[in-house]
């Protein structure tokens, strides 16, 4: 979430010489690249007489403060109403960011009349949000699959009807080829899939956090934006010593501020929620219900449990023990990678920005530019919360293997409980079992 425009920025104006230069160097080497055409000023009319009298620099301070609490608050309405609308707005979100991305694409090459480009482009986002969700909803709502005879029929051959689908775009794309133009499009072909990398796939890796409960979405997400405001405010105010050239006002200043905040932010935020089924219970199909559900026991990961003091916490603090939920273990982690290498996706995006000269990309929200500006380190983030889950939290599931294993024929079912029945009394489980009941 990070260039010259957004809450990522980190430091003062005292870099705007070496921005310049930088920019002047750009442009000398970057001469062959084309420039998207710059977006006027869209800062709300209101809010620029209100603020008539500052300087741009407290003007701008002011736009995107006044914004930034206006997308918070956005952001606690859609948390009240679930996670099937967390869910929409992912892909609606999803969808504005593969837009902007794509129309850079179009804006700078559009001259040459391509033919299906865009057509295509969309086509392809379709059939990978296609897979995906296909996906998910195979893998975590089973029974509902199972239950519904068109949904079943879908889910047994959905990798080869998603194949079908892309190859069917590849071909569209073969036959739309021109002469004269074969590696301009064959760039925009590269433009689109490496797109839909980025964009569609760690969107749906977002889906899956969810979906292993609302406290991995939401602290994950909380913390980036934490990060980028305490590392904008610490910036703004004590910045002195630039961080990266790729974006110049960022500071270590902003960094160092915003890591100890939002580390502090994260401990305490995940105090709060794991108390809360509402946001650690994982979203479930009940049959009973006929809904999705998010009640549960909670894990030993969301209960309080006594951690001992390190002797010298000890000395200062008096107490030997102190009750925490493990969770906020893992929030200390979530914190840290969201401090030291969330913001490498708000460079990466600052890298692309200056490659094809644009401040943003997009302007739909005055003082803060487009989606994908708000987005950037968010979805890194998704990646690495994903792989921590795998790799340090997510263990087999009973209730998974029992859903599959009822998907089975009869004599396959037979011979799996012949097998587990064998291995148990090897095991000396199952006589123990037998005397219990």
């Amino acid at each position: 979430m990070e260039t010259e425009r957004n809450l990522g920025e980190w430091g003062s104006e005292a870099e705007g010489k070496e921005r310049d230069g930088a920019s002047d160097n750009e442009t000398k080497s970057d001469s062959g690249v084309p420039e998207v055409p710059v977006s006027a000023d869209d800062t709300p009319e209101v809010l620029n007489k209100a603020l008539s009298g500052l300087s741009s620099r407290w003007k701008n301070w002011w736009v995107r403060g006044i914004l930034t609490l206006a997308m918070i608050s956005f952001f606690f309405i859609i948390i009240y109403l679930g996670p099937m609308v967390l869910m929409m707005i992912v892909l609606c979100v999803q969808i504005k960011c593969f837009h902007e991305i794509i129309m850079i694409g179009y804006s700078v090459y559009h001259s040459y009349h391509l033919p299906w480009f865009r057509t295509l482009s969309w086509y392809f986002l379709l059939c990978v949000n296609y897979f995906f969700y296909g996906e998910t909803v195979t893998d975590y709502f089973f029974t509902l699959v199972q239950r519904e005879e068109p949904l079943r029929i879908l889910s047994k051959y959905h990798r080869f009807i998603s194949f079908a689908l892309y190859l069917t775009g590849f071909c569209m794309f073969v036959l739309s080829l021109v002469k004269k133009h074969y590696r301009l499009q064959f760039y925009m072909f590269g433009w689109t899939h490496v797109t839909l990398l980025i964009v569609v796939t760690q969107s749906h890796l977002i889906i899956h956090n969810l979906f292993e409960g609302m406290i991995w979405f939401i602290v994950p997400i909380s913390c980036v934006i934490c990060n980028d405001i305490m590392a904008y405010m610490f910036g703004f105010f004590f910045g002195r010593t630039p961080l990266i050239k790729l974006s110049p006002k960022k500071t270590w200043e902003g960094f160092i501020g915003g890591f100890f905040s939002t580390v502090v932010f994260g401990i305490l935020l995940s105090y709060v929620m794991s108390g809360y089924r509402f946001f650690v219970c994982p979203v479930e199909f009940n049959n009973d219900s006929n809904s999705f559900t998010v009640d549960c026991e909670p894990s030993e990961l969301f209960q309080l449990q006594d951690y001992g003091l390190p002797p010298v916490l000890q000395s200062i603090t008096g107490w030997t023990t102190v009750k925490l939920y493990p969770f906020q273990i893992h929030s200390i982690a979530l914190s840290a990678f969201a401090s030291i290498m969330g913001p490498f996706g708000g460079f990466f995006a600052s890298g692309f920005k200056r490659a094809f000269k644009i401040k943003d990309f997009a302007n739909t929200i005055p003082g803060h530019g487009g989606i994908m500006d708000r987005f950037d380190c968010q979805y890194l983030m998704a990646t690495f919360v994903n792989v921590y889950i795998a790799s340090f939290i997510r263990g087999p599931n009973p209730s998974k293997v029992i859903q599959q294993l009822l998907a089975l024929r009869l004599d396959q079912q037979l011979h799996i409980f012949n097998s587990l029945k064998a291995h148990l009394t090897e095991k000396g489980l199952l006589p123990a079992l037998e005397e219990a009941a």
